[in-house]
């Protein structure tokens, strides 16, 4: 299976997509640790920051891309307060945003319509190979669990974004196209597009997995469970090296709307059973029995983001009209925004304060978002199909990998 995608700009997109997931692997594995145990904060207070930063970063991000973001980064290790972290963390989300608004221009500008789906698997698969060796160099930090081994985890993550920006340059510009905005249509058409906004607000939710995975997963780990601390980075290694093997065979699977419905109506399924083997794992087991139930429950979760990746990226590209493909992508991503606004504070509540229940009501919202993504597809597809609805020339995205 071949990881990354074809020569030129495809290829490019991945190196600079490898060169800053090393560094946000080791970020993602010790920075919930860093701040509870070196900075001193509770995880409501983490939850509280992190949800206020998304929330200025989806409505604030600029195009400063990664050379902001790795002095965001570099920014925390000089945090010893609550304020300093939500100053550090307001950076570091609203360029973060920024960059991920440039990722998606700079992909529909420079890669065809139809091979668009197989790159974004390519590109997924290359994240979580850099995300997989991150997440071992901060399974160090965690198994030395001193505040030099943290901060040497954000000095490389900053670092990654240096060498990130440096790869992005040797793309070529993009070319504004002709079609890229229709003469007659306002700048901001897809907000009228109801079918449309429904579907992006239920992959919002489906997308709360990235911070469960990220944040809530580790602070349960350590807080509710007899497992060792240093699981933490395995299950993320797991999860990362899993889907860098799977995704791209999981998406050749997934070549139009029907079968794009379906994976994301499978995910659903299997993400509520992840839950609920979480659950599961503070049932006052032992720590290699709660290590094996974590596990579990990992796997299961891995599972279910590969078949929701595959199915959200066909979903949104092939319901949007071929001359606003930019502007449709651009407002369907910012489901991630959105779930890494409402994530840390929604489930650092649902998920260490109320614990099991929460688990299992969270395991409940996936599985009933990920079936009304089936009726919402129909709707926007009834809706393309009506007179003067200007859809006709809907982009089709089959994978071709």
């Amino acid at each position: 299976m071949r990881i990354l995608p074809p020569r030129g700009a495809p290829r490019v997109l991945a190196a600079a997509q490898l060169s800053n997931s090393v560094g946000d692997g080791a970020y993602y594995v010790a920075s919930a640790l860093y701040f509870t145990r070196v900075v001193g904060l509770s995880p409501t207070q983490i939850g509280l920051g992190l949800t206020v930063a998304w929330a200025v970063g989806s409505v604030a991000g600029v195009p400063l891309g990664a050379l902001a973001t790795g002095v965001a980064v570099g920014s925390f290790l000089f945090i010893r307060s609550f304020p300093l972290f939500l100053v550090a963390s307001v950076g570091y989300a609203v360029a973060q945003c920024g960059l991920a608004a440039a990722r998606q221009a700079l992909l529909a500008g420079l890669v065809a319509p139809a091979a668009r789906t197989g790159v974004l698997a390519h590109l997924q698969s290359t994240l979580n190979a850099g995300l997989a060796a991150g997440a071992a160099i901060g399974g160090l930090a965690l198994r030395y669990d001193t505040a030099e081994a943290y901060r040497a985890v954000f000095a490389m993550d900053a670092a990654s974004f240096l060498l990130c920006a440096a790869v992005l340059l040797r793309l070529p510009a993009v070319a504004k196209s002709p079609a890229a905005r229709d003469g007659g249509e306002p700048r901001l058409a897809v907000l009228r597009d109801r079918p449309y906004a429904v579907i992006t607000l239920l992959n919002a939710v489906l997308l709360l997995r990235m911070p469960l995975l990220s944040l809530a997963i580790p602070l349960w780990v350590v807080e509710r469970t007899h497992a060792p601390g240093w699981l933490v980075s395995a299950l993320f290694v797991l999860n990362t090296l899993a889907v860098m093997a799977f995704q791209v065979r999981v998406a050749r699977g997934v070549t139009g709307l029907r079968t794009a419905t379906r994976a994301v109506r499978r995910s659903g399924l299997v993400m509520c059973a992840s839950c609920a083997v979480f659950a599961l794992s503070a049932a006052g087991l032992s720590p290699w029995a709660a290590a094996s139930v974590l596990v579990a429950g990992a796997v299961l979760q891995v599972v279910a983001e590969t078949q929701q990746s595959a199915g959200s990226w066909q979903i949104g590209f092939a319901l949007a009209p071929a001359h606003q493909v930019g502007q449709y992508q651009g407002f369907f991503g910012t489901g991630v925004p959105l779930a890494r606004t409402l994530g840390p504070l929604l489930l650092s509540w649902l998920l260490l304060v109320w614990g099991v229940p929460g688990w299992l009501l969270l395991g409940a919202v996936f599985l009933a978002a990920s079936l009304a993504m089936g009726p919402a597809v129909r709707w926007a597809e009834r809706a393309g199909a009506a007179p003067g609805r200007g859809r006709s020339d809907r982009v089709r995205t089959g994978v071709r990998v």
